[in-house]
């Protein structure tokens, strides 16, 4: 039973991890990433559709996206979805592809989504915690119902708090990363 505990932490810690670099991801740095338009709705056929089910997109260079409708007919709807994205990015349509480049940030800009990015990781540490305080529940409710040893459960307990500070640490970890990368230029 302590396992089943111990490993649902390790799945939820695993699944805050992976949704920390999802949000991550869509924060816009001066490199060119595909992820940036993922939460683009465009309006197919009165269906609000992400981009990547109606084209290809691509990095033709560090510094460039490029966007290649499978219908043609699709190109302004794409073009007008990105513009009201609110992404500041400016589409360039010639008739065939859509080539967005990515527009350098400012310092200023910079540190603003370095602040995000911070954010983002106290909300996922926040998850973690609110993981772990699962965890101790049951494992305190197991103790209550006398199913296991008042010892046993002080090792999980001890267990669970080693591994929401691992969790943590790796959270910090991400967040590093993607600010050292917000921050290159």
């Amino acid at each position: 039973m302590i396992d089943d505990i111990l490993s649902e932490l390790k799945s939820d810690i695993s699944k805050a991890h992976d949704a920390l670099k999802k949000s991550l991801s869509k924060i816009r740095t001066g490199r060119a990433n595909p992820d940036i338009l993922d939460g683009v709705r465009v309006d197919y056929w009165g269906t609000p559709t992400p981009i990547s089910q109606m084209a290809t997109i691509s990095v033709p260079e560090a510094r460039m996206l490029m966007v290649k409708p499978w219908d043609r007919q699709n190109m302004k709807a794409i073009e007008k979805g990105i513009l009201e994205a609110d992404l500041g990015l400016n589409p360039q349509n010639d008739g065939e592809v859509l080539r967005i480049p990515m527009p350098m940030l400012t310092e200023e800009r910079r540190r603003d989504l370095t602040k995000v990015a911070r954010k983002t990781g106290e909300e996922a540490k926040v998850a973690i915690r609110k993981h772990r305080q699962d965890a101790r529940s049951m494992l305190e409710t197991l103790k209550d119902d006398g199913e296991v040893g008042a010892d046993d459960v002080e090792r999980a307990l001890k267990k669970v708090d080693e591994l929401v500070q691992g969790g943590t640490h790796t959270v910090d970890e991400i967040v590093a990363r993607r600010e050292k990368d917000i921050l290159e230029l």
